[in-house]
């Protein structure tokens, strides 16, 4: 049984530097380990490109343009705000030179996202002996490179889209359409779990009725 431990502190990896033959043998060697066809390219210029898939973790609902939107809703004017399904995987085309910051703006523009990035925040889960440990990747560490060093197992190193957490959420990057969106689908949520609460007590009280009529019938 594994034990998750969550690291929500940015880490910062320690990038040690590879020289284009270095990189060469670690591409060759990643290359013959894939087994989902997603190899890297080295080109001339010592840039190197590859795919990473990134998991989407999103708790709270991303707005979108309503001509894109899926899923349950809130519309508000041209916008709708939903929630990805879980365990959404996307995968992404990537180079050696891309930024997490660039890897999270190229996923919500594949999802067609009008959120601000600054939103979100990329983790790295990684996998040791028993235990696993995701940590917030810094807005300048290279996706990539991780991938390449991590080598092409998931198992090993996986990359995870987050909502920042709650004490970190920046407030003022939701516009008010987006933050009206939120109170809509709290509302609504709220609303919702109210009733399943009264049509519980409503069975309850209806069975004890029940049975009370049944122990004072007159025998």
């Amino acid at each position: 049984m594994k034990m998750m431990i969550n690291d929500v502190q940015k880490e910062r990896e320690p990038h040690v530097y590879l020289s284009k033959e270095e990189v060469k043998e670690k591409i060759q060697s990643y290359n013959s380990s894939v087994t989902d066809k997603l190899k890297m390219t080295l080109n001339a210029n010592g840039i190197y490109t590859g795919f990473i898939k990134v998991q989407m973790e999103l708790c709270r609902p991303i707005t979108v343009q309503s001509s894109q939107s899926q899923g349950r809703c809130a519309h508000s004017n041209n916008e709708t705000a939903f929630y990805l399904p879980d365990g959404c995987v996307n995968t992404l085309h990537i180079s050696s030179t891309n930024t997490v910051r660039e890897v999270i703006e190229a996923l919500l523009k594949k999802f067609f996202v009008a959120d601000n990035p600054a939103k979100f925040a990329l983790y790295k889960r990684c996998h040791k002996e028993d235990q696993v440990y995701t940590c917030k990747l810094s807005d300048r560490e290279h996706p990539l490179y991780l991938r390449l060093v991590a080598g092409p197992r998931t198992e090993m190193l996986s990359f995870v889209l987050r909502e920042h957490e709650t004490g970190e959420v920046m407030w003022e990057a939701f516009s008010i359409p987006e933050l009206q969106n939120f109170l809509r689908i709290l509302d609504k949520e709220e609303n919702d779990q109210l009733q399943i609460l009264k049509n519980r007590y409503a069975a309850y009280r209806g069975k004890l009725e029940e049975a009370l009529r049944g122990v004072f019938k007159p025998g």
